[in-house]
């Protein structure tokens, strides 16, 4: 059943069709990074699919996570799932931008024994510890053991949860940075959403935000209401002035608004003026001088 209170539709599992729930949580959870399997067969076959129920979930075992779930249309397995069951290795192949289209090729419902490396057109290299193959086009290959399988349900559209530990892990060169680890603009991701979509996690879409892991920020709480309540700062801004960990001292601000600040204040400076400026500041992560222009002009206009 789906009803509309207010702003938002509801929708209480059970009461719609699980093909429709499925469209919503594939819309809703997305991103999604994309488990490409390689796995054989008990006679040896090979096959390739890709799974977006899929992450990291420890390092120590390294353990990814995968999902084939049940086809919604007529409660059958899929082969990855049979093959994991089989033989309890898989190796999962990271996606990039550049085989994004023969990966979905892979994903036909080709019948039990087609080697979809052929049909896809994916170049299979000798896994060192498995023996399912590596996809070679693939940045990131990883060799896995299938340490568990846990059914979540029996009906059409029910997961089955593939915990694998990592065992031998091999990364293209091409994609390290100057310090040996993976570059995001290098390895150009691309990543699941619903129906028909994907992103491509390059350029613009790649951003950084810094974690407050080695410093406790004062919070929202702190921030004085004005800044708070602006109607130009937006909740990424007031994030950020929140995750300052100290505010700049009265002398650390007079030294700005005397030097680099001194052209940013007029006479008839308005409290939008400030916060736009200020706003300016943070879209260059400069959170300190955004501070210092708050500050200064309500201690000013108090």
């Amino acid at each position: 059943m789906e009803s509309r209170i207010e702003d938002y539709t509801e929708i209480i599992p059970g009461t719609i069709s699980t093909g429709k729930l499925h469209g919503y949580l594939l819309g809703s959870v997305a991103p999604r990074p994309i488990a490409f399997a390689s796995t054989i067969d008990a006679e040896g076959n090979p096959n390739l699919a890709p799974f977006s129920f899929f992450n990291c979930f420890g390092s120590n075992p390294p353990i990814l996570i995968f999902s084939p779930a049940r086809r919604v249309r007529d409660n059958t397995l899929k082969h990855t799932l049979e093959n994991c069951i089989a033989t309890r290795e898989v190796v999962i192949n990271m996606v990039n931008y550049a085989m994004v289209e023969q990966m979905s090729l892979a994903s036909c419902e080709y019948s039990k024994g087609t080697n979809e490396f052929i049909k896809a057109g994916f170049t299979p290299l000798p896994s060192k510890k498995v023996k399912p193959f590596r996809v070679k086009e693939s940045p990131v290959q990883m060799e896995c053991l299938v340490k568990d399988i846990i059914e979540t349900g029996t009906e059409g559209g029910a997961g089955n949860l593939i915990i694998c530990e990592i065992i031998a892990m091999h990364i293209k060169n091409e994609v390290l940075d100057e310090n040996g680890f993976i570059d995001p603009k290098k390895i150009d991701h691309v990543a699941r959403l619903g129906s028909d979509w994907y992103c491509r996690v390059n350029g613009d879409a790649i951003f950084e935000v810094e974690k407050p892991v080695k410093k406790t920020g004062i919070g929202f709480d702190h921030i004085p209401e004005p800044i708070r309540l602006s109607s130009v700062l937006t909740g990424n801004d007031l994030g950020k002035l929140g995750n300052t960990e100290t505010l700049p001292t009265k002398d650390q601000i007079a030294e700005f608004v005397n030097g680099e600040g001194k052209s940013l204040f007029h006479e008839n400076t308005t409290e939008e003026e400030i916060h736009t400026v200020a706003a300016n500041f943070l879209k260059q992560n400069s959170v300190e001088k955004a501070w210092m222009m708050l500050l200064y002009f309500y201690q000013n206009n108090s």
